[in-house]
């Protein structure tokens, strides 16, 4: 069993001014969002885009991931909570922030630029769609970096089972419920743990990102890369649920699935259905 590093979640502390590193990773996220979208204006994949509406994009889209994560996850994860703390809902550092939610806050902020710049809605999304899951790559290794967000317990003969020091508490409440885990945790002091974080890091970030990439090479009708990019997302973080630890506070729902399976559903079926309806269309981005 490997057993997790235990980063400092503090990168660089200069005086009172801490940067943590999950901020780094979004600020490199929004970086390479910046460097692959330039490089596909300047191939014109698609064609119609100027440079300077690239950081407009971004603007927008950092203002959706913000307030839409923020929302999301109070919305979806712990509304009773925050609606008897209504100004809790503020403390954005204290953590907190739903992909699903984050998704949302996205997808209103290219509607308010399409209208904007009078473009259509899914030339818009098509344009970020390939831009995306490397933001979603780092902020999974932000997640591994801080050490949360850990896997379901699994067996210590997998070759890359990890113990998190992070989890010590939930692994002292999950040993109670199985004779086997309670010799585990005397036996090496924490639980085998999936790095479920990797797991997201490597297929909802870097698979994603190379089929997405790789399918826009070529022009594609509005709304496919759309479709393909909600389908491909739903269907790796459904998958990768299986081996995540769901929220304490929430569990398991119905036939056994977490929020986040339930929330990636409608993903699968509606970017299955996109990806359809666009096929039928005659223009092309």
């Amino acid at each position: 069993m490997l057993i997790h590093p235990h980063f400092n979640p503090v990168a660089v502390k200069i005086g009172p001014i801490a940067i943590h590193w999950y901020g780094l990773m979004y600020l490199v996220g929004f970086l390479l969002f910046l460097v692959l979208g330039r490089r596909r204006i300047k191939l014109g994949r698609p064609a119609g885009w100027q440079l300077n509406e690239l950081d407009d994009l971004l603007f927008y889209g950092v203002l959706g991931v913000i307030l839409g994560g923020r929302l999301g996850y109070v919305l979806f994860y712990k509304p009773d909570f925050y609606f008897s703390h209504p100004f809790d809902i503020f403390k954005v550092w204290e953590g907190g922030m739903s992909f699903h939610g984050g998704f949302i806050g996205v997808l209103v902020a290219m509607w308010v630029f399409a209208y904007r710049t009078r473009r259509r809605f899914f030339a818009v999304t098509d344009f970020i769609a390939p831009l995306v899951p490397l933001g979603l790559l780092f902020g999974r290794l932000g997640n591994f970096i801080n050490g949360e967000l850990w896997g379901r317990v699994t067996s210590p003969t997998l070759p890359w089972s990890m113990g998190f020091p992070s989890a010590a508490n939930a692994d002292a409440a999950a040993a109670l419920r199985s004779p086997q885990w309670q010799q585990w945790l005397v036996e090496y002091g924490m639980l085998p743990r999936h790095p479920s974080q990797l797991y997201e890091m490597l297929t909802e970030g870097l698979l994603l990102f190379v089929v997405l990439y790789g399918y826009s090479t070529q022009p594609r009708k509005t709304g496919q890369i759309s479709g393909l990019f909600m389908f491909g997302y739903g269907l790796c973080r459904f998958c990768v649920e299986f081996t995540r630890e769901p929220d304490d506070f929430l569990g398991l729902l119905q036939f056994g699935l977490s929020m986040g399976q339930w929330l990636s559903l409608p993903m699968i079926l509606l970017g299955l259905h996109l990806f359809w309806w666009s096929s039928r269309g005659r223009d092309r981005v």
